[in-house]
């Protein structure tokens, strides 16, 4: 597993599809702040729940300079139906090898229900305007995380 990046440190590029297969990499981004999100799987309570409360929180965020952009190993068309149900409009971007997710040490071992799994572990990553980390957060709750996120942004 990839040693778990730190704030300076550079933000691994990458170009994956989004919910409608069109390519975004993380150099398309650049000049603005980023928050890149890794959850397990579309449709799912936890996964739901945060990215819900990332669409809520979304006019706040894109008023303060920062775009979100979500990651899953979900495939394009699972991604499409996701953001159609829940009303998302920012990018969801599948990752279904996960060499992204483990270029961000987003996937690897983790606890779930006391047992030890290999699976996406919930990460969220703060990138500034010039592409480097500027704070990782890693295994986060998917509640209660979007608000801590926007304390962190003073918004």
């Amino acid at each position: 597993m990839t040693d778990r990046l730190q704030a300076g440190d550079p933000a691994p590029e990458f170009e994956l599809p989004d919910a409608d297969g069109v390519p975004v990499s993380l150099a398309s981004l650049r000049g603005k702040r980023v928050v890149l999100y890794f959850y397990p799987a579309a449709m799912t309570p936890g996964c739901t729940k945060e990215s819900v409360d990332f669409q809520s929180s979304l006019a706040e965020l894109e008023a303060a300079g920062v775009t979100v952009v979500g990651v899953s190993p979900d495939a394009p068309a699972k991604l499409a139906k996701f953001r159609a149900k829940e009303g998302l409009t920012f990018p969801l971007l599948s990752d279904p090898d996960t060499k992204v997710l483990q270029a961000y040490a987003a996937y690897g071992e983790k606890k779930l229900y006391g047992r030890a799994v290999v699976g996406v572990i919930r990460s969220t990553f703060l990138i500034d305007a010039d592409g480097r980390i500027e704070k990782p957060y890693y295994n986060v709750k998917a509640t209660g995380h979007v608000e801590r996120l926007r304390r962190d942004l003073e918004i």
